[in-house]
């Protein structure tokens, strides 16, 4: 695998490069991943959070390979992965390409596409391809982006070494069972996520993130009871197995979790809280 190594420009893949950026943290990991992208001309993909320093180095980045930065474009408009769009357009006239944003209070808000991308886009980068792909889930504008020998830039689909928030409502569990089926037996040979290192057996990662679950959901849905329960008591049941103090953030996915299985019939939410359904 190859190093993390903030700030510096990091081959991953055939005319695909990292930046680290320097913003480590309990969400981020070892911080944003952004990349570059592209064979006469470069596309940066998820520019990251605004940072005078990871600008600077995706502009050294771009002078030390010696082509021109001619596009941004996002796999979702949280803020650690699309703010740093506003000052590279500003640094380079680059054009910017991506998805809507969500109206959820979660979101950047700066974020504007010259162009929206839909799921079978195809984006010229410099005379590399990129194929769109909708991966609602994590968050509903969610994108990812797959190259012609099958390496797939995930965001924050898929990440490597934890798993991933679903923060209803523009985040849905639903989708992202669905979205994560969607990239099974596509010839993914690699994956470049949002944060951590490269994936280098997709089918593995997408087959356990799916069978981890649908493990946790079976384990919502058994802690259920006809009596009402709120989110703060059950999840101390249904994440028994996660630090106490991450258990704020385990209730995003908990709720994503009760809405699955209240949209499959099988609970239900009342006033005092969620129960299974009779």
């Amino acid at each position: 695998m190859a190093s993390l190594i903030p700030g510096q420009a990091t081959p991953i893949g055939s005319h695909a490069w990292r930046v680290l950026a320097r913003n480590p943290g309990m969400m981020t990991g070892p911080g944003t991943n952004s990349y570059l992208y592209g064979k006469d001309s470069l596309t940066v993909i998820d520019p990251g959070p605004v940072d005078h320093d990871h600008l600077q180095a995706l502009l050294h980045a771009a002078e030390g390979l010696a082509k021109p930065i001619t596009q941004v474009i996002v796999t979702h408009t949280h803020r650690d992965h699309s703010p740093g769009a506003l000052a590279l357009v500003a640094a380079t006239g680059a054009r910017c390409l991506g998805p809507f944003v969500p109206d959820d209070g979660l979101q950047d808000e700066s974020w504007q596409a010259d162009t929206l991308l839909n799921e079978g886009d195809i984006i010229d980068c410099g005379g590399a391809r990129l194929e769109v792909i909708e991966t609602p889930g994590h968050v509903s504008n969610h994108l990812c982006f797959l190259t012609e020998d099958g390496l797939l830039f995930t965001g924050d689909h898929l990440i490597q070494g934890s798993t991933v928030v679903i923060a209803p409502p523009s985040g849905s569990m639903g989708a992202y069972f669905a979205s994560l089926r969607k990239l099974q037996n596509r010839g993914i040979t690699m994956m470049a996520p949002g944060h951590g290192d490269v994936i280098e057996d997709p089918e593995k990662a997408l087959s356990h993130t799916l069978a981890h679950r649908q493990k946790r959901e079976d384990k919502v849905l058994e802690n259920l009871t006809t009596a009402p329960e709120g989110l703060k008591e059950l999840v101390k049941t249904v994440y028994d197995d996660v630090p106490t103090f991450l258990h704020g953030v385990a209730e995003f996915s908990l709720l994503a979790h009760l809405i699955k299985l209240a949209e499959d019939g099988k609970a239900n939410e009342s006033e005092t809280g969620w129960h299974r359904s009779e």
